[in-house]
């Protein structure tokens, strides 16, 4: 049985070798090509699109998926999909494993990322998640009904957010408890009728021969060295993204319970092995 994040222990990311910091060099001059000339590009756009069409974007979405695609050739990180994204007005669910995450779920589908507040005063990863639209919120009882309100017109006009609802990210190995209470917006009177939630399941591989949770980011890990690792993995593993069928909010009865069914099909795709350590 493999020790998780859950039970207390902590991996070390591997420091990288001669020729690991040879491929941090070549993959991270590339990578932060790619990411922030991408950025310019959403920002020029955006100026043009956001006068036109206020909280709607109906271009530079494209950007951002057009980058994170990209960042997976770059790295050298096998990407697949089973299923397909809803078409129905809603939100997404996801468990949450790695910073990777957010490349991997804004490539496919056109998403907005639910966030905690500390992100946008991140340096580069704040900016970048700003420029896409991310919906920033704080942990704190006082302000949820102004959250709340919030979500309720993102949802309205049609965009799709994306939120996690463990509350942390783990070491991919198992799901933690879904918190109900970001469900709560979708029960309002005005959305409950018409909205889905979609649960997706991150799987993440490690490359042959490295620990398991190589891909994981999670407890009091520096976000530094586990890039440097990833960066320097002379091989590269794989990252899943298995796609749910969409469940009915006005089905599901009430925010518990629709947790409760969303936790259960995202743990269902995880492999049969790693279910078993639960």
């Amino acid at each position: 049985m493999t020790t998780t994040w859950g039970e207390g222990q902590e991996i070390t990311p591997p420091r990288p070798t001669a020729l690991g910091w040879l491929l941090v060099l070549l993959r991270g001059v590339t990578l932060g090509g790619v990411v922030f000339g991408g950025l310019l590009i959403l920002l020029a756009l955006r100026f043009i699109e956001r006068p036109l069409c206020g909280a709607h974007r109906p271009v530079t979405p494209y950007i951002t998926q057009i980058v994170c695609r990209t960042a997976f050739i770059i790295l050298g990180i096998r990407y697949r999909v089973e299923g397909s994204p809803m078409r129905q007005r809603g939100a997404v669910v996801a468990n949450h494993v790695s910073w990777l995450d957010i490349f991997a779920l804004n490539a496919r589908k056109r998403i907005y990322f639910v966030s905690k507040a500390e992100v946008a005063k991140w340096p580069g990863i704040g900016w970048l998640a700003r420029a896409t639209g991310t919906v920033f919120i704080n942990r704190d009882r006082k302000e949820a009904a102004a959250q709340k309100a919030m979500f309720e017109e993102r949802l309205t006009i049609g965009h799709k957010l994306l939120f996690f609802p463990e509350g942390t990210s783990t070491d991919g190995r198992r799901v933690l408890t879904f918190k109900p209470t970001l469900f709560a917006a979708f029960f309002a009177d005005e959305l409950r009728d018409f909205l889905h939630v979609q649960p997706v399941t991150l799987v993440y591989r490690a490359p042959k021969g490295a620990d398991a949770r190589f891909y994981g980011w999670w407890g009091d890990m520096e976000f530094g060295a586990h890039m440097l690792a990833v960066l320097a993995a002379p091989r590269q593993g794989s990252v899943t993204l298995i796609y749910h069928d969409p469940i009915s909010v006005a089905a599901a009865g009430d925010r518990k319970a629709l947790a409760a069914a969303c936790q259960a099909a995202v743990l269902s795709g995880l492999p049969e092995e790693v279910r078993a350590d639960d």
